[in-house]
């Protein structure tokens, strides 16, 4: 192996399940903020104790490595071609060590390549400079977040927010509805990153190079750096709150970019990131590809373990509060669920079975493999190894959810499911679901992929493998899984409550503040 594979390897480990220290101090702060007590509290110390898990393990912080997407800047005369090559096997090696995900997947068939190789995937950008090193930076953007990209064409009427127009103004406008309809989706509290002009393509693009930015700069752009400050200090007010809880933090950091558009055009293109911010960079010398330094300083050894300690007290205190928790053991009855209310903090036992959009689709017109009477369905897509002893689970943190809003209720239905887990919430229609057959809907704490797998105490099995190790349908023994009733079978939910009350705030941000 080269020394530049060798040094691509090494990247990957390190922004996979270390979080850099400018976003830990961020998470720390958010968390200081943060009601102890609350949802949104309690989920900040799950993510604090997940991050330090995930370095401790050497784990993917959260299961959804993303598509990996590099960055390489190469001195005149490099040869790009060998350099692309060896950070393809760096990918594919990664992968086979249960650093990454198994992502990339054909979009015509389906099929999983299972190294993370394949068209488009990994995505390498190269660039030249006049430098002597190399400089090599990496984001692992989840598709979670990243399905909450959104993109506006100046002027529009924006809801909540009346006329856009193409000044700073319309596009101050345009942000704050970027971060209003991620909710909780995307694994709030979240970063984002704004590309202001360019085609829709490099709209795009720019959006996600200010990814890359550091928390802690400043814009050299004084109207930029100015509106980055307004849209953190007010996304804050929306009361969206950490996974779409409700709370004072729903917004960690934003990054601004402007490049040159067409007469005709004017984009605003919005990057999503969630906390889980796997950004770092190496600057490698140019002969020996050996690391020389560290882009982003490393996250650790542990400056977070004040809060990590606080934990268990915070959760005492929910409950102290008034908050119920609930001991489940799967398969569960219809009695056992109606009797849960939104708010309740269930605690599972039993087997539970995971299931992605894969196996609905498949569920919709054949016959479960197993009996799921009483079960309970996990929307997760575990990163899973295999050794002479068996299937251990890596990483176990929840998918979003809504993608099964077309099956879920109908499923659940079908096969007595009662329970289903996820993260973000679900739609109107499996919320009546829930009432007629006496379901619920458990939020777990998005990203928290260390925390959970702690949770498993033994692979049972699975099913469907030929759909992918994400995709497949894994039975799985598990202690102590703690998750929050977010929709129960009396017709509540507290995404909608959250999503209706965060609207009434955004339209106080409608009359002009930049003129």
């Amino acid at each position: 192996m080269s020394n530049f594979e060798e040094s691509i390897y090494k990247l990957v480990v390190e922004t996979s399940t270390n979080l850099p220290a400018d976003v830990r101090r961020t998470i720390a702060a958010a968390k200081a903020a943060e009601d102890s007590g609350t949802r949104a509290g309690l989920s900040l110390s799950t993510i604090v104790q997940n991050i330090e898990m995930a370095e401790c393990n050497v784990s993917p912080i959260c299961q959804d490595t993303g598509m990996p997407t590099f960055i390489v800047h190469t001195p005149v005369g490099a040869n790009q071609i060998i350099m692309k090559q060896e950070i393809r096997q760096a990918v594919a090696r990664a992968t086979k060590d249960g650093k990454l995900r198994t992502n990339s997947v054909d979009s015509l068939t389906g099929a999983n390549t299972g190294d993370n190789l394949g068209p488009g995937t990994p995505v390498i950008h190269f660039e030249q400079w006049e430098k002597d090193e190399v400089d090599v930076r990496l984001i692992l953007k989840g598709g979670g977040c990243e399905n909450k990209n959104i993109q506006y064409s100046l002027p529009m009427e924006i809801e909540g927010l009346g006329k856009a127009g193409r000044d700073l103004d319309g596009i101050r406008k345009c942000i704050m509805h970027a971060v209003y309809q991620a909710q909780g989706q995307g694994c709030s509290a979240g970063f984002i990153g704004v590309g202001i002009g360019g085609d829709r393509t490099s709209g795009y693009d720019l959006a996600k190079q200010q990814l890359f930015r550091h928390i802690e700069d400043e814009n050299p752009i004084p109207e930029l750096a100015q509106l980055e400050e307004y849209v953190i200090e007010n996304s804050n007010k929306l009361g969206i709150g950490t996974m779409g809880f409700g709370g004072n933090v729903t917004l960690l950091g934003c990054k601004i970019g402007v490049m040159n558009r067409l007469p005709a055009s004017f984009f605003v293109s919005v990057a999503y990131n969630c906390w889980a911010y796997r950004r770092q960079g190496v600057l490698l010398d140019g002969s020996s590809h050996e690391i020389k330094e560290w882009i982003y300083e490393s996250g650790s050894r542990h400056p977070m373990n004040a809060f990590e300690e606080k934990a268990a007290d915070d959760a005492e205190k929910a409950i102290g509060e008034g908050r119920r928790e609930v001991v489940l053991t799967a398969p569960v009855t219809e009695e056992q669920i109606r009797s849960l209310r939104v708010g309740d903090v269930v605690i599972l036992n039993g087997e539970m079975h995971t299931g992605r959009d894969a196996l609905h689709k498949h569920l919709m017109d054949h016959d479960a493999p197993i009996d799921l009477d009483g079960g309970v369905i996990y929307h997760c897509g575990p990163v899973m190894l295999q050794d002479e002893d068996g299937w251990h689970v890596k990483a176990f943190g929840p998918t979003t959810s809504i993608r099964e809003e077309p099956y879920q209720g109908d499923i659940m239905k079908k096969f007595g499911i009662r329970a289903v887990i996820g993260k973000g919430g679900m739609g109107p229609k499996t919320l009546k679901a829930l009432q007629e057959h006496g379901g619920v809907y458990l939020n777990a704490v998005g990203g928290a992929a260390q925390y959970y797998a702690e949770c498993v105490k033994k692979v049972n099995g699975v099913d469907l493998l030929e759909f992918g190790i994400p995709e497949a349908m894994w039975h799985l023994q598990v202690e102590g899984f703690a998750a929050v009733v977010t929709m129960d079978s009396h017709g509540n939910s507290l995404h909608a409550d959250v999503e209706r009350d965060s609207k009434e705030k955004l339209l106080q941000f409608k009359e002009p503040v930049f003129a």
